[in-house]
């Protein structure tokens, strides 16, 4: 009767599982984007952050102040464009009034009161003129243009300074936790710095194992009972869904255990579970397809 009741005992723990894991989640390691002073940095491990939610600033009165220089510059740039209009105004003038002599000259010649001598003068003073027009307005449109690019050139800069400014702000990226503290308020911090970790606790994944004669019996999509230790030796259950199988075979990890423990490869899953505040990251937890 020992015999029979270890045996049964035995069964019955190899088939109170098919897999085994630990628990992990989606864990964005959130770093500094510029350097310098942190000025604000309003952030403690446990926090529940929101996405967007701005959390820190690094000091950025520099950059301000290249911001401030960078419109001066652009504003003296500007008030150097010429009123082609008005600069050409007087040119234009001159040559309507001497149009109007041509043509009192031109009627004079053929009343024989004036000579051919003055109408090629007065032609000449026209095309002399009109050559003066045509090289001042190309002038002040080479001017107006190399102006122009001067004060594209500042934008240009203006956007890479604002840029900048944006980059000074700690925005966190995701829904999540605070996981771990890098940093502290008015420390000196350097671009790429890690400032801390945050993870999205409301939906974990169990990656377990499962050997290879245990690929044929899950798929992509399938539902799955998930168990963890409860108080007096008892399992909470939660639904799961396989959300990924492994291509890769892999040699057994010495924490997992598996269904056929004569398994030295495995192959890994990942299921998703619904967090109820109880699954903690690193948490053993049991799967039965």
């Amino acid at each position: 009767m020992l015999v029979a009741l270890l045996f049964f005992s035995c069964n019955g723990n190899n088939n109170r599982f098919d897999a085994t894991g630990t628990f992990e989640a989606t864990e964005v390691i959130v770093s500094s984007e510029s350097s310098g002073k942190l000025l604000v940095f309003n952030l403690e491990e446990g926090q529940v952050l929101k996405s967007g939610q701005k959390i820190g600033a690094i000091d950025s009165t520099q950059l301000y102040l290249n911001k401030l220089q960078l419109r001066e510059n652009q504003k003296a740039v500007l008030a150097g464009k010429p009123d082609i209009k008005t600069q050409m105004e007087a040119t234009k003038r001159e040559i309507e009034n001497t149009q109007s002599e041509k043509k009192r000259i031109e009627n004079l010649v053929k009343g024989e009161v004036a000579s051919q001598k003055q109408l090629d003068d007065i032609n000449t003073k026209l095309a002399v003129l009109e050559s003066r027009l045509a090289a001042q307005q190309s002038s002040l449109n080479i001017t107006t243009s190399t102006l122009t690019q001067q004060s594209n050139a500042i934008n240009a800069q203006l956007a890479m300074v604002q840029d900048q400014l944006k980059k000074c702000k700690i925005i966190n990226p995701i829904d999540g936790t605070v996981l771990t503290k890098y940093a502290m308020q008015n420390e000196m911090t350097l671009s790429g710095k890690a400032l801390y970790k945050v993870a999205n606790l409301s939906s974990v994944i169990l990656r377990a194992y499962v050997s290879g004669s245990q690929l044929s019996e899950i798929k992509l999509g399938q539902s799955v009972r998930v168990l963890v230790d409860a108080p007096d030796d008892g399992y909470k259950e939660y639904a799961g869904t396989i959300t990924w199988v492994s291509d890769k075979a892999e040699f057994t990890p010495k924490t997992i255990q598996t269904k056929d423990e004569r398994a030295n490869l495995v192959y890994a899953v990942k299921i998703n579970v619904k967090n109820d505040g109880y699954l903690k990251l690193g948490m053993y937890g049991e799967v039965k397809f």
